[in-house]
């Protein structure tokens, strides 16, 4: 009876740790987007993601000929400073479909996720 139990009770944790193992995998498929900040602006300018998906946005500023010194997701609360040269990233989930508009933060340069 007692070698019952111990046999039950090790299945038991074989079971939880496959869950949490399923959970990290899932975890580990964030969508990653590289983004450019140049003369003409965001590049690229529209981008597809899927909706309920953790998205890391890696954003490099190749000019100081740009406004586009931060970016700034105003539905996400979000303001990411644009260092010349260096790559800056940020990881958010969109919950809802739709079009996610991001921008520099005087709102002249922007783009877009397309939220699928």
């Amino acid at each position: 009876m007692l070698k019952s139990v111990l046999v039950t009770a090790a299945l038991g944790l074989v079971g939880s740790v496959a869950v949490a193992a399923e959970h990290d995998h899932h975890a580990a498929a964030t969508q990653v987007v590289k983004l450019e900040v140049t003369s003409e602006g965001f590049l690229p300018a529209e981008v597809q993601v899927k909706k309920d998906i953790p998205v890391r946005l890696e954003v490099t500023r190749k000019t100081e000929k740009t406004c586009a010194k931060q970016l700034v997701i105003k539905d996400k609360n979000i303001r990411l400073e644009l260092p010349l040269d260096k790559t800056v990233s940020v990881t958010f989930t969109p919950d809802k479909a739709g079009r996610l508009r991001y921008a520099c933060s005087m709102d002249m340069v922007s783009g877009v996720l397309l939220v699928n």
